[in-house]
Parts: C-alpha cells; sequence; structure tokens
C-alpha cells in the first residue's frame, strides 16, 4: 500500500502561501506536476500512491478526475494571484497510469494549464505510461495535444523478471509501444528499466538493455530495485519465497548500463539517468537544481519560494475538499537555509553537471578533497572548481554526500 506522508504545519484552508515564497515564483524555472493516482492492477513492488478500482471506495473515479485536477489549478491560480510564474518550462504527467484516463482529459488537463500560467514555447511536456494503456490512436491524441515526451515503464525484457514484479504487459510491448510512440511524432521518449530483480541473470538485463537501443529511444533511466515495506515483493521476501536484492549484483548491472548505454550514444547526466544529445528530462532538472513546482492531485507534492506542502492521498478526500473550495493540501514545510543547502547537495551531487566546490563549506570542501583523493570524484572538473561524480563515485553516491555534509 501507499507509503505514508510526512508530518508538517498546517495549511490555510484557501492554499494561501507566505508572502516571501512569492516573491520571486519561476525565477529558476517552474513546473507542473500532474499526479494520476489510478492502476488497473498493483505492481508488486510499488509503494506509490495509487489505487486500482476496487481500493478506491465512493467519492472518486477516473470519470470526474479530470474536473478535480482542473479545480486544483483554480485554486492554484488564485494562491499565486498577482504573482504568477513568468510561464510554465514544464508539465509531468505521472501516476499511477496516467494514460488510462481518455487522452481527451489529459489534452484538458494540459490545456487548463496553459490557460492558467501559460506554457513556454519551447515547453517540455511529459506523461508517463505502461505500455499496455496506449494505442496509436490515443498516442496520436496525446502529441495532438501538446504532449512532446512519453516515458514507458518496461522494466525488463525477461517475461520472469516481469512476472516477480507482477508487470502486467509482455516482454516486447515496451519496445513496441516505444516505436508507436516515435511514429505519432513524440519528440522524446523514454524507457524505464529496473535491475536486480530476485532471478534477473546478466543475460537477462544485457537483453533488455539491447532491446532499449534497438527501439530507438533517446532517454533510459535505470533503477535498482528498492524492496519498500508493506509491500507484496518485501511480504514475499519476508517468508523467505525470494531473496533480498544484493548490492554486489546491482553494482555490476549499473556497470553494465553504462558500457551499453554508453556506446549506443548515450551520456549519464544524473546518476540513474542516461540521454542522448538534448534528450535530458527537463523536468526532472527543475527538482534537481531548486526550481518551483506546483504539484496537482493526491498525494502531489508542490515546492514554491522554500515552501514544500503535500496534499491528501485519498482521491475521495481530495476531491471532497476541492468540492468545499478548500485546498487539498494536507500539512507543508519551510525549508531553513541548511535544510536548503543539504538538498542542494544531495541533489545537484548526483548530475553530471556537479555541483560548485564554494556552495560548500569548509568541512565539505575537506570531504571533497578525500573523495577526489579516493577517486570518487573527477580530478580535472575539481579542478574546475565542480564537484562531479567518477563513474567509481556514482556507485558510491549516498558515501559522497555524506562525507560533503559533515
Amino acid at each position: 500500500m501507499p507509503g505514508v506522508l510526512p508530518e508538517g504545519e498546517p495549511v490555510p484552508r484557501d492554499g494561501s502561501l507566505p508572502a516571501t515564497a512569492r516573491r520571486a515564483v519561476g525565477a529558476r524555472g517552474f513546473g507542473v506536476y500532474v499526479h494520476v493516482p489510478f492502476c488497473a492492477s498493483r505492481c508488486g513492488y510499488c509503494d506509490f500512491n495509487t489505487y486500482t478500482a476496487s481500493e478506491l471506495g465512493g467519492g472518486a473515479s477516473r470519470e470526474t478526475y479530470a474536473d478535480s485536477v482542473l479545480a486544483e489549478l483554480a485554486l492554484a491560480a488564485r494562491v499565486l494571484g498577482d504573482s504568477p510564474p513568468p510561464r510554465v518550462d514544464t508539465v509531468f504527467v505521472g501516476g499511477g497510469t496516467p494514460t488510462l484516463l481518455p487522452a481527451d482529459d489529459l489534452a484538458r488537463i494540459l490545456d487548463g494549464i496553459d490557460r492558467v500560467w501559460g506554457l513556454a514555447a519551447d515547453a517540455e511536456v511529459t506523461t508517463e505510461a505502461n505500455p499496455e494503456s496506449v494505442s496509436p490512436e490515443s498516442l496520436k491524441t496525446l502529441r495532438a495535444a501538446g504532449y512532446t515526451r512519453i516515458s514507458l515503464g518496461m522494466q525488463s525484457a525477461a517475461p520472469g523478471v516481469l512476472a516477480v514484479l507482477d508487470r502486467r504487459h509482455s516482454a516486447g510491448r515496451a519496445t513496441a509501444a516505444a516505436l508507436e510512440a516515435r511514429d505519432a511524432g513524440f519528440e522524446h521518449v523514454n524507457l524505464d528499466l529496473i535491475y536486480g530483480t530476485p532471478g534477473e541473470s546478466a543475460e537477462d538485463f544485457a537483453a533488455s538493455l539491447a532491446q532499449v537501443v534497438d527501439a530507438g529511444v533517446d532517454h533510459v533511466s535505470a533503477y535498482a530495485l528498492i524492496v519498500e515495506d508493506g509491500t507484496r515483493l518485501a511480504g514475499r521476501m519476508r517468508r523467505g519465497e525470494l531473496p533480498y536484492p544484493s548490492d554486489d549484483v546491482a553494482a555490476d548491472r549499473y556497470l553494465a548500463a553504462e558500457a551499453a548505454l554508453g556506446e549506443a550514444g548515450f551520456s549519464w547526466y544524473e546518476v540513474s539517468n542516461w540521454a542522448r544529445s538534448a534528450a535530458a528530462c527537463r523536468h526532472n532538472l527543475l527538482y534537481w537544481t531548486g526550481a518551483d513546482w506546483w504539484g496537482l492531485g493526491p498525494g502531489a507534492h508542490s515546492h514554491v519560494g522554500g515552501v514544500r506542502w503535500w496534499n491528501v492521498k485519498h482521491p475521495s478526500a481530495y476531491a471532497a475538499r476541492l468540492a468545499e473550495g478548500a485546498s487539498p493540501a494536507l500539512a507543508r514545510e519551510q525549508l531553513t537555509p541548511d535544510e536548503q543547502h543539504m538538498e542542494d547537495v544531495m541533489l545537484r551531487v548526483r548530475l553530471a553537471s556537479g555541483l560548485p566546490l564554494d556552495v560548500l563549506d569548509e568541512p565539505g570542501r575537506a570531504g571533497a578533497e578525500r573523495a577526489r583523493d579516493a577517486g570518487l570524484l573527477d580530478a580535472g572538473a575539481y579542478a574546475r572548481g565542480l564537484v562531479v561524480l567518477t563513474l567509481r563515485g556514482r556507485l558510491l553516491a549516498d558515501a559522497v554526500v555524506r562525507d560533503l555534509l559533515p
């Protein structure tokens, strides 16, 4: 089941923000995230805020969901009032399975964002999708509506691995959907992979990488399997039905991904993300570089001017609050300068563009020097005043971050 939201301060009924937070909205970029919490079934490893039809209960439905999102968008416009963002640089529709909504509803949501705040002329507009939830016709509708990028959940090309993960699509459907998206005119197509699943062999993962490359996509995300408490997969491991993932195997898989994708013309730009030229996900870069974004939907998180808040999780509670004219936000926090510094270091160290050394305090710079001497930071970049991970450093990124934040 979905994980627990953090605690925080109460949010005013109207969702209003402190004047200090609204002072320079979008100065470092502005994005909109739309959470669609519906799934046809629950994957065994997933603890995202998603619901199958049997879990929804009353007061929430796919049919009325777009109207609820547009109601929150209208509230967001009132909250930002006379200090709106200069433009919307990126939109990312995630889930769940956004493409379980009719393509026309996804088009209506995007049009609403454009009407309220205005999409930049070169806005990146992404939707996530499960491979079995799209067709050539729905993809053409989404592209015509203004979606420029699609991220497909492939996870693996091995039937046995897909079965362990409780994925519903066939082994070849993800790459077929990627080709259909290209044919529909999508400028950018991503395939997601998960590695380190129990039972996955090195040959299985190599085959997955080969299929990704052959599909002609320009972006790949590859993540080590994380076993979250409360998931069906965690229960199976706790009962001894499956072994827990191996860190050594995960490292081997990561090295295999770097080698195969590098040979195919991809470059890493974030520890778990590779792209061909000019295909990096601009929306995620907004998150990683401390920009502002508004998250629409149940459980969605937002960040504006150092204030972060999160919505109630259940779609019924979300719709009910908006129907009453109230903000769906459950709680919020004002990030302190120390917290902002910590998050800045944690996120930007993971980027190939690196973190300026002068952002670090004296103990942090000493930690960076030790990491360089240990071969975890690129010596050439360090000489130019940047903290950039080496390949070995990427494998030990969390340890590097701890050394920079003593």
